[in-house]
């Protein structure tokens, strides 16, 4: 599968400049890093969240967990969940289940950044497929974040 039109496109538009990293399949986000040889906290992973109000996208360092009442104080929201496959697979058309580019901006999702993610070099994400990463520098992950919320909604490492 090559990396969702919409994803492009988005990029495109938003002038912001990347490299296409490909790597060994792999299913979740622990298992990105590790084929791809990176230390998990330069891929941010994206989770999607819901509530009654609809969707989020929240990212964060692959090694981290989406602290739920962190992320629904920041959004004044209660009772945010983890959506499930189906609706995920509903929401984030075009991309593989489990495949989520940090760029929620794209499908016209609200997208929270972990602050965390600002510290790193370079930032990794998934292309849309599980074979693809986009890499791309600090400030481009900035310039592309620049107009979503940021805080702190990842809890401590888990791997």
């Amino acid at each position: 599968m090559s990396i969702p039109l919409r994803v492009t496109s988005y990029l495109e538009h938003h002038g912001v400049r990347y490299e296409v990293c490909a790597h060994a399949y792999s299913r979740t986000s622990a298992q990105t890093a590790r084929q791809a040889h990176l230390p998990p906290h330069l891929l941010a992973k994206s989770v999607l969240i819901e509530d009654e109000k609809g969707c989020v996208l929240a990212v964060l360092p692959a090694d981290r967990q989406v602290r739920l009442g962190q992320l629904a104080k920041l959004l004044g929201r209660h009772d945010l969940h983890l959506a499930d496959e189906a609706r995920v697979a509903d929401v984030m058309s075009g991309c593989l289940r489990g495949a989520v580019p940090a760029v929620g901006m794209a499908w016209g999702l609200e997208t929270v950044v972990d602050d965390e993610l600002a510290g790193n070099e370079v930032v990794y994400f998934e292309a849309g497929d599980h074979e693809r990463l986009l890499r791309m520098t600090r400030d481009q992950f900035a310039a592309l974040m620049r107009d979503v919320r940021h805080g702190r909604i990842a809890g401590e490492p888990t791997h």
